[in-house]
């Protein structure tokens, strides 16, 4: 009889003999790093994009966000710990002021001629409640542009916007929305849901998959009549009569639920953003919008409802993220032996778009630098 291979002996598994977890997201595109909500006039905040320190600064006059690296040139004391002077921004320890170029423009000791260098600054726009920054090469931002938001500026949709900090490589997050098999393990929220894979389609910088569902067993939750505008039962008549299709559209992903050649009656954006350095914790930044019925104010009164069965549903698929980022931890690699085509695909694709960390040098994945600290769930807008 073989032997059976211990765990031990099993080579971790790799795409194009790198390990996926290892591939950091690629910095020239445009990354939510903040809610608009969140930066107050004559404000800034300090936010993250994979180990960078980043101040956010929004002019008390009106004047258009703009984003500069977190340290004074001086003490490197964060200057979202400073005062918004106009156009500018003053660290609160010796008071060298910076503006959105990034080039010092004040040192109150010295004179104007004497100037020091500035710090970086990143490109920065602001788009339905987000604020981006381009972290890559500053050159190349012009040419991309944002992506589509869902229907977040369609007043025929609701959106809800929600976020959190969650400790998982990004590749992980792209993973479970893609991969519409895993609903066993949403059985005590949805019920007993069979999935029906329709096919995919594969380009440079996207894959999509598309699934339609049948219902064998339990109720419709509220939460998914809210969704659909009705109350279903788990007759044929209401089997595989919706097709949902989810992309990954580098390096965002997005999904929506369509009845024939209707408009979605859902519409997700979802962006993942690296926060520490080694890209094994990200902020998520979502934006699910909801067709509103022919009832004026319905979805409006039945919102939370809406609001508590969605956030259940994302809670699972956080707990169970996490679960797979300790697992590649403590085995030290990806030992995935996946089989799914469709995933398969999207692991090249987040494999050949992205970075290799540092060539593959192997890093330790249970140090906590700069794992930040837990963002609470946003409000709904």
């Amino acid at each position: 009889m073989d032997k059976l291979l211990s765990s031990d002996s099993v080579p971790p598994m790799t795409t194009g003999r790198r390990d996926l977890r290892r591939i950091h997201a690629h910095p020239d595109n445009w990354y939510p790093v903040a809610w608009s909500r969140e930066l107050r006039p004559g404000k800034t905040i300090g936010t993250r994009y994979a180990g960078l320190p980043i101040a956010l600064v929004r002019p008390r006059e009106g004047g258009s966000v703009f984003a500069l690296e977190d340290r004074c040139a001086h003490r490197q004391v964060p200057l979202s710990k400073g005062t918004v002077k106009g156009d500018s921004v003053q660290c609160c320890y010796h008071g060298w002021a910076y503006g959105r170029s990034g080039r010092c423009i004040d040192v109150p000791y010295l004179g104007k001629g004497k100037l020091p260098n500035g710090v970086r600054t990143y490109p920065c726009r602001e788009q339905d409640g987000l604020i981006f920054i381009f972290p890559g090469d500053p050159e190349k931002a012009e040419a991309q542009p944002l992506p589509a938001l869902a229907q977040v500026a369609n007043p025929a949709y609701k959106t809800r916007r929600f976020g959190r900090t969650i400790k998982c490589h990004y590749s992980f997050m792209h993973e479970n929305l893609m991969d519409m098999n895993h609903q066993f393990m949403h059985m005590k929220q949805m019920g007993e849901m069979k999935p029906r894979f329709l096919g995919q389609e594969r380009t440079p910088n996207m894959v999509e998959a598309r699934y339609s569902f049948a219902r064998t067993g339990g109720k419709q939750p509220i939460g998914e009549a809210l969704i659909f505008g009705q109350k279903r039962d788990n007759s044929e008549k209401y089997a595989h009569r919706d097709v949902m299709t989810i992309r990954t559209v580098y390096p965002h992903q997005t999904l929506s639920i369509r009845t024939g050649d209707n408009d979605p009656v859902m519409d997700l954006w979802i962006s993942y953003v690296p926060q520490d350095a080694k890209q094994l914790t990200n902020r998520v930044f979502g934006l699910l919008s909801i067709k509103r019925p022919g009832i004026p104010g319905l979805l409006d009164l039945a919102w939370p409802f809406l609001t508590a069965f969605t956030e259940r549903i994302f809670r699972e698929d956080r707990e169970i993220v996490e679960m797979e980022q300790e697992a590649w931890n403590e085995q030290n690699g990806d030992r995935n032996q996946e089989i799914f085509p469709v995933i398969c695909n999207l692991r090249e694709l987040l494999a050949e778009c992205g970075l290799p960390a540092r060539y593959d040098t192997p890093v330790d994945a249970t140090a906590a630098e700069d794992i930040p600290a837990d963002v609470p769930e946003q409000a709904n807008i």
